[in-house]
This record gives C-alpha cells, sequence and structure tokens, in this order.
C-alpha cells in the first residue's frame, strides 16, 4: 500500500515528471496488461469502456470540488469525512451509470463559478441552477466528452505500460523518455488524438452499433427461418410425389 501511495502521490498535484515516473513502480507483466488496456480505451472506450474511466473520475471530482463545497455550505467540520463518502459514492455511481460522472464533472465546476459570480449573498441561488444546467449540457455531450476522456486516459497508459515493459530490454532509451517529460506528453496525446479521431469519425456511436447488431441478428433469424421452410416444403413436395 505504501508502494502506491508513492507511485500515484504525484498525480495529487501538476507533476508531469512525477506523472511519467508511475512506469517504474512497474514490472513488465503489469506494463503489458496497462498498455493493453490503454490500447483497449483508445480503441474502445467511449463506449462500454467508459466505466473504467467514469469510476475513478467519480472518485477524483469527490476529492477535488465535494470538499469545499461542503464547507461552502457549512459542513467545514465534517469536510474530510463528506469528502471521502461523496468519492466513494461518485466512483461507484460512475461504475454503475458512466453518465453521472459527466454530470458532476460538468455541474460542479460551473455551478461553483456561476456562485462565484453570483456573490456570497447569493452564492446559492447561483450554485444550483448553473450546476444543473452544466450537468445537463455534459450529460448531452455525454459521446464526444466520454470519447475525449477515454482518449486521453488510453494515451496516458498505452505510454507507461510500453515504457515498463520496454524497460527492461532498452533501459537507456526508456529513461531519457522519462527525463524529457514534455516528449513523454506529446507521445500520449498523439496516442489519445489518434484514438479520439478513430471513435468518434470511424466508429458507429453505442446507438447505431446496437441497431445494427440487432438487425444482424434478425437478418440471420430470418435467413434460418427462410432455410426452414424451404426444407420443409422441399419434404412436402417429395412425399406428395411418392404419392
Amino acid at each position: 500500500m505504501e508502494t502506491l501511495q508513492r507511485a500515484l502521490e504525484p498525480y495529487r498535484h501538476f507533476d508531469p515528471a512525477g506523472w511519467l515516473g508511475l512506469f517504474r513502480f512497474l514490472p513488465m507483466w503489469a506494463g503489458l496488461v496497462i498498455a493493453a488496456l490503454g490500447v483497449g480505451m483508445l480503441l474502445r472506450g467511449g463506449g462500454a469502456l467508459f466505466r473504467a474511466v467514469a469510476g475513478p473520475l467519480g472518485l477524483v471530482i469527490g476529492q477535488i470540488w465535494i470538499g469545499p463545497l461542503a464547507a461552502r455550505l457549512g459542513f467545514g467540520s465534517q469536510q474530510p469525512q463528506i469528502a471521502l463518502g461523496a468519492s466513494a459514492v461518485l466512483c461507484l455511481l460512475g461504475f454503475a451509470m458512466p453518465a453521472s460522472a459527466v454530470f458532476f464533472g460538468f455541474g460542479i465546476p460551473i455551478g461553483l463559478m456561476a456562485a462565484n459570480l453570483a456573490g456570497p449573498s447569493d452564492w446559492l441561488l447561483g450554485f444550483v441552477p448553473a450546476f444543473i444546467i452544466g450537468g445537463a449540457l455534459g450529460v448531452v455531450l455525454e459521446r464526444p466528452i466520454s470519447v475525449l476522456l477515454a482518449s486521453l486516459a488510453g494515451g496516458w497508459l498505452t505510454l507507461v505500460g510500453l515504457m515498463a515493459a520496454l524497460s527492461p530490454f532498452i533501459p537507456g532509451a526508456v529513461d531519457q523518455l522519462a527525463g524529457l517529460w514534455p516528449a513523454g506528453v506529446a507521445v500520449a496525446s498523439c496516442f489519445a488524438l489518434a484514438g479520439f479521431g478513430y471513435q468518434l469519425f470511424v466508429l458507429p456511436p453505442p446507438e447505431k452499433a446496437a441497431q445494427l447488431k440487432r438487425e444482424k441478428v434478425l437478418a440471420r433469424r430470418a435467413a434460418a427461418e427462410k432455410k426452414s421452410m424451404e426444407k420443409r416444403w422441399a419434404n412436402y413436395t417429395k412425399t406428395s410425389g411418392k404419392e
């Protein structure tokens, strides 16, 4: 557990070099697994695999915004407990209903910005409608948002996983890339851009894919029924000819 905390510590703040250094904590087999997961997120992450992003996203939302929101609403003394409980709930909601992560991820920051503009006296009046409108806007744009988030996560996981998997074979090249974190971020961004373009412009949307799947099932069923009918008719004709 202590090793995991040290590995993830840079992700608590802006530390790109530390983010990239995560590969040093991963054995080669784990790097291969993470790279495979990253490729899956790049190719299909905007669909069913988005749950793998929405769950951790809910956890991050709870850790970043729920605590300050609770303090602003007068629950400052219970802020750590509320943030912890909300993080767990939002994480579970993200896995169960991925759209909830998008709703809260858009709604809370937009609500906070509107509340700050409204001022202390009308803080709640500014927060609530902006939170609802912002969350609804996020849900409406769920498809491109989910594809973008999945592509960003997939690009980063692919890069870190490949670095961990290749480190035993070409340690010099991997360490050099780790030392130049802008280059690493650029490589991950290229992966993410390719995945985003592929999922958004090449793959059909989930609704369209489900419709095509249903049409294929119905076509196979109709073909099987036609074949069965032709077989029964042939048997009937053969029997009638004998009579």
